[in-house]
């Protein structure tokens, strides 16, 4: 909350040692109720008045100064808490989990007797005394309501009829092993071992394993053996051997390759990698932007820098944004780095992701590979961080703290010394223009590394194929293209950036289209399960297949599914994998998937944006982007640029290995400028034609934006709050500080989903010219609006420059 987030002051107990990024267990508040805080600094001073911490929970500090300074700014610059950035910077397996339990402090009668005029008091004495006269607070919950339980343990408290304990529980262990070593002399357990070779055959086969090995896990011992736990301690109690435990680490599976030999870089990358060196060896690091067109080998000059870095003493920081790009990526590390190399990203188990960290921190491991939350990896001595394909959306956070990836890796560049670089085949506008304007430091590759031609693209215009009949997915030209690649037995990707059968379906008779009871969106139809979904908020229900009206309900709009159903039928037998949200799972993830793709060479690939980048397939030769239209018209400033991109990366899976590439684009609107320059592969173009609308619109990177969101469970409560926010920005605003801001505000309005899951959202838009001047008084407003008792309920936040 806002309104708490502020330093408090904790007298040290004189027995205790705190250090500043340890966790500790405080009283807070009137109640005093065991609360985890974080270490900020520790002084000297009267502390006489203050409240004692209560316990360390962790062993050492879980974060060194520079990363309690990088929460800072995080707190400053996203709108959020600190407790959101630190939550942000730790893995969650280093969480606690906190565990209240009540006991009583008479019996039973007299307690009753005391809390006889609180009814619900005494019930939850009852409920007490039924389990033996202790109980956690998780299990009162499930008999109360959780207002009238605090209500009711807050009474027992205050008339001492109760007693409460806090603890703080791990959410995940250090996972260990038991160690069996042999004790005492070698001769002496030869001796036992020679004299129990027939009584105790399984005593004698441990003890010769021991003397050969010295020592072993337990497990090991008792699978080659077939010796018991109780044999061992019945070795143990005689003398012959000792137990311990050893830390094991939860390890990431990768596919196992053979070690790679050196990168050999082309005079193009050579050029580069020789710029990028200097910057790297600079006293005061520049952050750098390396564009290079699909294909250009821009993960081979990765490679050499990480190489550089590590061979200097130094940790290198790669981040990728998507999941789906990671099991690639972390088969090409371990060939070049082996065990220096750690995975970061949210499919990993809590266990993985903690250990990974753990390897991480304690220099154990040196090159991170990893999604957007991998750019607060603890690595030791940082020398380098890279965003590859640094526009993605992807490294925006949607949830507090609200970061770019992007600038966090500069404000760690900045100040651990690292150089940051930003890679892509498609440069977001305003890295670009940093670039020209001198910020950054610019570096082109404009050759595929293997001098290969970009693939050729061309146009379908579904228009036509409208008129000449064909009203489905796949446009004749495509198909034709699609069973010549299938019979000269190559592979081909195609791109549909919407999951699901059908956008939704609509009434023939009364036109209605069936929405979501929580949210304000359409169903889309799902036709693997007959079912109507809702991809906000979970809803789902089955296809009746009448209206309310008694009228026909037809699919309207294409998804992933019903592609791959069109595809069936008119390539049959032709094998075909899909990837989206629908089909990657636990155990069908996107390394299974793209595995299955590249080595039982199955034709075709239909997915969503996680086969839109990254992905390197040598037999891959035919792209097809099935609609190129579904982005342009999104109500955003960043719909062309993120259209451009998508294409023009897509595209780029193509022609990679020996076989020139093709790329084929289905389209409404053939004609529109951008789909032109992106098939044309002209990001020059599009960057000139962009820049100067964003110009004329006064958009990022010209003045910055500020989205102030607001939700709640009554709209009518929900745009007083946003209606009063406006008024008080415009009251502030008249101050002759703010005078050269040029503030121009929208709103509020209502979001364009404007209802999930029964809760109203609307929008504040600021555009103004210094986010240093306009950051502060937005945060102050923010921190105001939620201290009035009259908008309890409702939920606001602030984003910069968001990419919704």
């Amino acid at each position: 909350m806002y309104s708490m987030d502020k330093p408090y002051s904790y007298r040290i107990p004189t027995s205790m040692e705190v250090l500043p990024g340890q966790r500790v267990m405080v009283p807070f508040g009137r109640g005093n109720r065991k609360t985890e805080g974080i270490v900020l600094s520790v002084e000297t001073g009267d502390e006489a008045s203050l409240k004692p911490v209560e316990k360390v929970l962790d062993r050492e500090p879980v974060l060194n100064t520079t990363m309690l300074h990088l929460a800072a700014f995080l707190r400053n610059r996203c709108f959020c808490t600190f407790y959101d950035a630190v939550h942000a910077m730790l893995p969650a397996g280093l969480w606690f989990q906190v565990k209240d339990t009540y006991r009583l402090k008479d019996d039973h009668a007299a307690c009753r007797d005391a809390a006889r005029r609180n009814d619900d008091a005494c019930m939850v004495l009852d409920r007490m005394q039924e389990l033996g006269g202790t109980a956690s607070y998780d299990h009162l919950k499930q008999f109360f309501g959780e207002d009238a339980l605090q209500d009711a343990l807050r009474y027992l408290l205050r008339k001492d009829l109760i007693a409460s304990e806090t603890d703080f529980l791990r959410k995940v262990g250090d996972k260990t092993e038991k160690i069996v070593t042999l004790a005492g002399s070698s001769e002496e357990a030869s001796v036992y071992a020679e004299s129990k070779a027939r009584s105790a055959p399984v005593q004698a086969e441990v003890l010769r394993l021991l003397l050969s090995v010295g020592s072993a896990c337990a497990k090991e011992i008792m699978y080659f053996t077939g010796a018991s736990m109780a044999t061992l301690r019945r070795l143990e109690n005689l003398g012959f051997l000792t137990f311990s435990t050893r830390e094991v680490l939860r390890r990431v599976e990768t596919e196992k390759l053979p070690s790679a030999g050196p990168v050999v870089l082309t005079e193009e990358q050579q050029a580069v990698y020789d710029g990028l060196c200097a910057g790297l060896s600079a006293d005061e690091k520049k952050p750098a932007l390396l564009y290079g067109v699909t294909g250009s080998g821009k993960t081979s000059v990765y490679i050499r820098l990480i190489r550089k870095c590590l061979d200097e003493g130094k940790s290198a920081i790669l981040l990728v944004p998507e999941i789906a790009l990671t099991p690639q990526l972390m088969g090409l590390m371990v060939s070049h780095f082996g065990d220096l190399t750690a995975i970061l990203h949210s499919g990993l188990r809590v266990g993985e992701r903690y250990d990974e960290w753990k390897r991480i921190r304690t220099g154990r491991a040196r090159v991170v590979i990893g999604t957007r939350s991998a750019v607060f990896a603890p690595a030791q001595d940082l020398g380098l961080l890279i965003l590859d394909e640094e526009q993605e959306h992807t490294y925006k956070s949607e949830n507090a703290p609200r970061y770019h990836a992007r600038d966090v890796a500069i404000w760690r560049g900045c100040h651990e010394n690292a150089l940051v670089l930003l890679g892509s085949a498609t440069p977001s506008v305003e890295s670009m223009y940093h670039a020209k304007s001198g910020r950054y430091d610019l570096f082109t590759l404009s050759h595929r590394y293997n001098g290969r031609e970009l693939p050729q693209v061309e146009m379908a215009d579904m228009r036509m194929e409208l008129k000449n009949g064909n009203n489905g997915c796949i446009s004749h030209k495509l198909l034709g293209r699609l069973t010549e690649c299938v019979q000269e037995g190559k592979q081909a990707i195609l791109f549909l950036n919407r999951r699901g059968s059908s956008r939704f379906l609509v009434c023939t008779e009364c036109g209605d289209v069936p929405q979501c009871p929580r949210c304000s969106v359409s169903l889309t139809y799902h036709s693997a399960n007959r079912r109507l979904m809702c991809h906000y908020c979970g809803h789902s229900q089955a296809v009746t297949g009448t209206c309310h009206c008694g009228g026909h309900l037809k699919p309207m709009g294409a998804g992933t599914q019903k592609v791959e159903q069109e595809l069936g039928e008119k390539l049959p037998g032709v094998p075909i994998l899909r990837m989206d949200a629908d089909t990657v799972t636990a155990v069908n993830n996107h390394s299974v998937i793209l595995k299955r793709f590249k080595d039982e060479k199955i034709p075709i690939l239909l997915g969503t944006q996680m086969v839109a980048k990254g992905l390197d397939f040598e037999n891959v030769t035919l792209v097809g982007v099935l609609d190129a239209d579904l982005s342009l018209y999104v109500d955003h400033f960043r719909a062309q640029e993120t259209t451009f991109s998508m294409v023009t990366q897509v595209v780029g899976r193509a022609g990679r290995g020996q076989t020139e590439g093709r790329a084929l684009i289905q389209t409404m609107i053939p004609e529109h400028s951008v789909l032109a320059l992106a098939a044309k592969q002209d990001y020059d173009g599009f960057y000139e034609q962009e820049i100067s609308i964003r110009r004329q619109r006064g958009v990022p990177p010209f003045r910055e934006m500020f989205q102030i969101g607001f939700s709640g469970a009554e709209e009518g409560q929900v745009i007083r709050g946003a209606s009063l926010l406006r008024r008080w920005l415009e009251e502030s605003l008249k101050d002759a500080r703010y005078a050269s801001l040029q503030p121009e505000m929208f709103g509020p309005v209502p979001a364009p989903v404007s209802k999930i899951n029964n809760r109203y959202f609307y929008r504040l838009t600021v555009f103004c010219r210094d986010a240093k001047t306009m950051r502060p008084l937005i945060s102050h407003l923010l921190r105001e609006l939620t201290k009035l008792n009259k908008l309890k309920g409702i939920g606001v936040f602030a984003d910069t420059n968001p990419y919704e």
